[in-house]
């Protein structure tokens, strides 16, 4: 049973989901993490891994006794989608507030976070993230930072900050804008003092970047960030049908009819491309959403500005990979497109990281793009895993939304320095089409490239022997199956036994994670059986690497249909019969 709305105008398009009679059961920390848990499991609210909540709990010191002010702030990389109480970072309020006295400036932002464990509380090692400080210094009982694409695409507006106040006075808020900085102790210092200069506000949109939403109970807040984050959708919609805008600038290009056969013909040929450094696993999408924007008019543009908010290009890297191919041109004209366009893309990516690298910056990391748009057909996007790359896509979806958004809040130039740029900063570094903003490159690679995300990659565990390998097991083949699984391996089972594979599959769920396993029916006899399987292995992941033949009888036809495909991939492949 959920709650409605209440004290609230109601919701038009999301959904008041907390439950009063679950959350009266829950203690405080527990409530954050329901309270989180909600709103991470939306992604119209906030993307995978992105944003923030906390909240100020009171606690008895384990150390002396006495009570004490804790601030529960997500930890460093959590989701909050899946977040578990243990997944917060726990931090001493008074200890916390105290570091304001040895801060010496926007330049020791690394040496500050490497202060934030003197300050955990019960010794809790979960890492605090980047944004503690946003938290930490407003004087406020539960706040959310999150990164809706509605609330983005505001942020991202060249006339933001005027919208800003247009929403204020339509829906009788009061948020209040502030310049893009990036995230860290100078920021929380910042929105200390914007808040005790606006007193009244109940919220802040940061300039290109997201919103800052709270409330005095876990309750209130929750209603207050779900409200805001509806309206602006609100917001925005309204200017779609009132100016009946044509999105993009309109279709260029007509969706290919046979999208999906030919999206399969050309992903190994792309994976090979891009796996030139690392092997990746690839997902692929035609949602309407992503067709909206490839064929669109403004699409090349768009894409090759990049992307605004820093989870967003954290994951999809500064661009993605616009490849041109006109709708009279073939697979071989798209092929040359790729070869040509992504030289240029990785010179590019290059040249962006010698041009703000210094001594102290992480080494270049895989010029390769993570998401690849093809215009007619849709997008691939690329990761160490299929959960990766499916999360990489879901980012730049993310993306086209926010940059959709801002082009339907368009009203002509914006005269002047653009809302996003701050005291002190460059304002030409700020590049804007369609009244979409992004970045400056150099802000980009300082969130790129920052050592504290340098800090979180390496606090991933180590990967493992089969790691980004696609492994067809054929025949019966549970054992070996397994085996690959348990190695890192992303397993398809092919027999001719549905039954048989299906509950291999099943099993295999058990040692690896649900997207790295699927199935095939297959007859080993029949060729267009082998190549049909083959098909299913690209549609599933992108290509193949490791054919393992357990049937007792060994298929010459596997052998030379997987031979063409590990040709076309152009990476090192292998047919065996064990592993």
């Amino acid at each position: 049973m959920t709650q409605a709305t209440s004290n609230l105008a109601p919701l038009k398009f999301l959904q008041d989901r907390w439950d009063a009679s679950l959350a009266a059961t829950l203690d405080k920390a527990d409530l954050l993490r329901y309270r989180s848990n909600l709103l991470g499991s939306d992604l119209r609210i906030t993307n995978f891994a992105g944003g923030n909540t906390s909240s100020k709990i009171q606690a008895i010191d384990p150390a002396t006794g006495e009570p004490v002010t804790v601030l529960w702030v997500k930890g460093s990389g959590g989701d909050l989608g899946s977040i578990q109480r243990g997944g917060f970072a726990t931090l001493y309020q008074r200890k916390f507030l105290a570091l304001e006295e040895s801060y010496q400036g926007i330049d020791s932002e690394d040496e500050m976070v490497g202060m934030y464990p003197r300050c955990a509380f019960a010794g809790n090692p979960v890492a605090a993230s980047i944004d503690t400080p946003l938290h930490g210094f407003l004087p406020f009982a539960h706040i959310d930072h999150l990164h809706p694409d509605w609330g983005i695409a505001l942020a991202a507006s060249a006339n933001g900050k005027v919208k800003m106040e247009e929403f204020n006075r339509e829906f009788g808020h009061s948020l209040v804008w502030m310049p893009w900085l990036r995230p860290g102790f100078e920021l929380g210092l910042r929105m200390r003092r914007v808040v005790a200069e606006n007193p009244d506000c109940d919220g802040i949109v940061l300039g290109g970047h997201g919103l800052f939403t709270w409330g005095e109970t876990q309750r209130e807040c929750y209603l207050k960030t779900l409200t805001v984050i509806d309206q602006l959708g609100q917001f925005i919609e309204r200017h779609r049908s009132a100016k009946e805008k044509i999105t993009f600038g309109g279709e260029v290009i007509a969706a290919r009819i046979d999208r999906q056969e030919l999206a399969i013909e050309i992903a190994p040929f792309l994976r090979g491309r891009v796996s030139t450094q690392n092997r990746w696993i690839a997902s692929f999408t035609d949602a309407g959403d992503v067709l909206r924007f490839i064929n669109s008019a403004q699409a090349r543009e768009l894409a090759f500005l990049g992307t605004s908010c820093p989870d967003h290009f954290i994951r999809t890297k500064i661009r993605p990979l616009f490849v041109p191919w006109a709708a009279d041109e073939g697979l071989i004209e798209l092929k040359a497109h790729i070869d040509f366009s992504l030289a240029e893309y990785c010179e590019l990516y290059g040249s962006y990281y010698h041009a703000y690298a210094t001594a102290g910056s992480p080494a270049l990391r895989d010029p390769n793009p993570t998401v690849v748009l093809i215009p007619g057909l849709g997008m691939f996007s690329f990761g160490k895993n299929k959960t990766e790359a499916r999360i990489v896509g879901e980012f730049y979806l993310n993306a086209i939304h926010v940059m959709e958004g801002a082009t339907l809040l368009d009203e002509g130039p914006v005269e002047g320095t653009l809302p996003q740029c701050g005291e002190g900063a460059d304002g030409a570094g700020f590049k804007v089409f369609s009244n979409y903003v992004a970045l400056p490159a150099i802000e980009a690679f300082g969130i790129e490239y920052w050592a504290m995300e340098e800090a979180k990659i390496r606090r991933q565990p180590p990967e493992k022997e089969l790691s980004r390998k696609i492994v067809l097991v054929a025949g019966d083949g549970r054992e070996v199956a397994i085996n690959a699984a348990v190695r890192g391996a992303h397993v398809i089972i092919a027999g001719n036994n549905k039954e048989t594979t299906d509950q291999t599959v099943e099993d295999l769920k058990s040692v690896t994670s649900r997207e790295f396993v699927g199935s095939v029916t297959i007859d080993i006899n029949r060729r267009v059986s082998v190549t049909d399987a083959l098909r299913a292995t690209v549609k599933y992941f992108g290509g193949l690497d490791i054919v393992i033949d357990c049937n007792s009888q060994k298929s010459p036809l596997l052998a030379e249909e997987s031979a063409k495909l590990f040709v076309e991939q152009g990476l090192d492949g292998s047919y065996r019969d064990n592993l």
